[in-house]
């Protein structure tokens, strides 16, 4: 099948690889600002609340609640959180290091998975795993052509980096 470009492939991969990448991208920029959707104005990350405080120590359950709750507010897990957030999401809206921002984005949907167990409608998934398997299959595939700069970033940065694809 041919794209609007004439090149081979289909364009939902990579409308689906920018839509993750807004879900990640949103949460960093709620949780930085405080925009008042999952993060209250006076809540965000810029007025000094961490943003990993309030989930780990009240939200976690089940056999590994103790782990995170122990993590809770850690200055280490805010900055790793919102690097995650904001890396991840960039990545995939731009189509650019798909291959690290897929695996890292898995490890972390798994991680907030295993956070709340058992999941709340369902024994043992919840929209982390799809996420997970999403972000498995952004980085086996090769969407970064179609809306980003894949192309661009396969001919330069991954081309030198093999790990940066």
């Amino acid at each position: 099948m041919k794209n609007a470009n004439g090149e081979g492939g289909c364009t939902w991969p990579a409308l689906t690889r920018v839509t993750m990448g807004l879900i990640f991208l949103w949460a960093f920029f709620d949780k930085v600002f405080g925009l008042g959707f999952t993060t209250a104005a006076d809540k965000s990350w810029l007025d000094g609340v961490s943003p990993t405080l309030g989930f780990l120590k009240f939200g976690t359950t089940g056999p590994l609640s103790g782990m995170y709750q122990a993590m809770a507010g850690n200055i280490l897990v805010d900055w790793l959180f919102m690097l995650a957030l904001l890396l991840i999401g960039l990545a995939l809206i731009l189509g650019i290091g798909l291959k690290i921002a897929g695996y890292s984005g898995a490890l972390f949907m798994l991680m907030m998975w295993s956070a709340v167990l058992p999941p709340e409608h369902h024994p043992f998934l919840d929209e982390h795993i799809v996420y997970m398997f999403l972000l498995l299959w952004f980085a086996s595939l090769d969407a970064t052509k179609q809306f980003g700069l894949g192309k661009w970033w396969s001919g330069t940065v991954a081309k030198k980096a093999k790990w940066l694809a």
